[in-house]
């Protein structure tokens, strides 16, 4: 895979209770500002899965259904943002649609890109932590979950910090998070919670986009609940994969069947 490092984080300040959206960008909703903590690119390595020395040497046998989505699976994830491809470039005024739906958006390079939670006005830059998968999460989490997506985008939920996670370089985050956990980037997966997913990916080919929805869902209750600020994402992130792990090894048949997909609203 491409290098999935560099770019510093963001944190939003929350000044109103929601965004105020209308035909037009209004910078007053909310304030961006950078930082030197590194809960982005590389700073990511403390979220990922950390094996233990009993799964260092142990991997588990696939049928051919499930070795072949997992194929599919890791071409998705080997693919890198590319702003000069028609698709992508559809794909992320998509986003914008679905995320801000009647809103005109001035242009892919654009200033309004901030409410959404990016870095900063080329989103493009972002995508390093995650790939293109990481926008195609996004646009079916927007799809698919309408309600929870636009929750989790405008903070509409809970008792909030001050200082706010900004909402789609989050999403990246969780994107990179997934593909560590599930160890997707191997032949054979080496955890029981891997091969567990890779059931799932073979009986829906979906399962990586929906778990990616609980999981955003997941860690914004984990922040909620944990009356995290900006600086303890990172702990945030662990608390969620380690909850996701233990709901994925429980005795169930499909993802809809996590506890954590309860969480989710269309």
């Amino acid at each position: 895979m491409d290098d999935r490092g560099g770019g510093s984080f963001v944190a939003v300040r929350r000044i109103s209770s929601g965004l105020d959206r209308g035909n037009s960008y209004h910078s007053s909703s909310a304030e961006v500002v950078a930082g030197s903590a590194a809960w982005l690119g590389k700073g990511l390595s403390c979220v990922c899965v950390q094996r233990g020395e009993s799964d260092a040497h142990s991997s588990f046998d696939l049928t051919p259904a499930e070795e072949e989505c997992l194929k599919r699976l890791q071409q998705r994830i080997d693919v890198a943002y590319d702003c000069s491809i028609l698709e992508h470039q559809e794909a992320l005024r998509a986003l914008w649609d679905a995320a801000f739906p009647g809103e005109e958006l001035s242009g892919l390079i654009s200033e309004q890109w901030k409410e959404m939670g990016w870095q900063g006005k080329d989103p493009s830059t972002d995508f390093r932590g995650g790939g293109f998968i990481s926008l195609e999460n996004l646009l079916f989490f927007a799809r698919n979950f309408q309600k929870s997506f636009q929750d989790l985008l405008r903070k509409q939920e809970g008792d909030r910090a001050m200082w706010e996670y900004p909402f789609a370089v989050a999403g990246v985050n969780i994107t990179f998070m997934l593909i560590q956990m599930l160890d997707l980037e191997a032949v054979k997966p080496r955890t029981v919670v891997g091969a567990t997913f890779l059931k799932f990916l073979a009986e829906n080919e979906s399962a990586f986009d929906l778990l990616y929805c609980i999981t955003f869902k997941l860690m914004d209750h984990q922040w909620l609940a944990m009356h995290a600020s900006y600086m303890d994402f990172n702990t945030v992130m662990k608390a969620t994969q380690r909850q996701l792990e233990r709901e994925l090894l429980q005795h169930i048949t499909c993802l809809e069947d996590l506890p954590s997909y309860s969480l989710l609203s269309r």
